[in-house]
């Protein structure tokens, strides 16, 4: 069993743990060296009040997903991108779903309008994963990163949050909206 919570800043080495996994062992990562732990925080304090960092526990940190900006400018503001990652023991056990379950409504709450998703070809748990919750593939970047000797194609998926008439305001703050 395990819980869905708000990331704490003592949360973010596992959490940097686990994407330097998913980046050393395979491509749904793109780093192609081990990311420093001062970037990640620096990032988690630049960006959690309006971007949610959420972990599943278990004990022990054993998944996490969180939103980030899509885009600098302004207009991009009610768009976010998606991350997820889970510990490789835990896979399959609905931890993805759990997460996105939390995560998803959430940023709804704040007022983001939509979602995305970039997922290397071939990575079919997360293509299913997001299926599932709702996101649609709108497109292909084509030979976007080289790794693992090889030229890689990232789909990109999205969900929209809103009507297509609504007028955003306010992003609500994460705290303000968290359960």
């Amino acid at each position: 069993m395990f819980t869905i919570e708000l990331a704490v800043k003592g949360d973010v080495p596992r959490i940097l743990e686990l994407s330097n996994l998913a980046a050393e062992q395979g491509a749904a990562n793109f780093a192609t060296s081990p990311e420093p732990l001062e970037e990640w925080e620096l990032a988690w304090e630049e960006t959690r009040r309006l971007h949610p960092w959420l972990v599943a526990r278990s004990g022990a940190v054993i998944g996490f997903a969180r939103s980030s900006p899509h885009r600098s400018r302004g207009a991009y503001a009610w768009s976010a991108e998606m991350a997820v990652y889970i510990d490789p023991e835990h896979r399959g056990h609905g931890v993805g779903t759990a997460l996105y379950g939390a995560l998803i409504p959430l940023l709804r709450a704040q007022g983001y309008m939509t979602l995305l998703a970039g997922i290397t070809d071939g990575h079919t748990a997360s293509e299913r994963l997001h299926a599932r919750m709702g996101f649609v593939r709108c497109g292909t970047f084509h030979r976007i990163g080289y790794k693992l000797d090889r030229w890689l194609h990232v789909g990109y998926w999205e969900m929209h949050l809103q009507p297509p008439d609504h007028v955003p305001g306010r992003l609500r703050p994460v705290e303000e909206v968290w359960r």
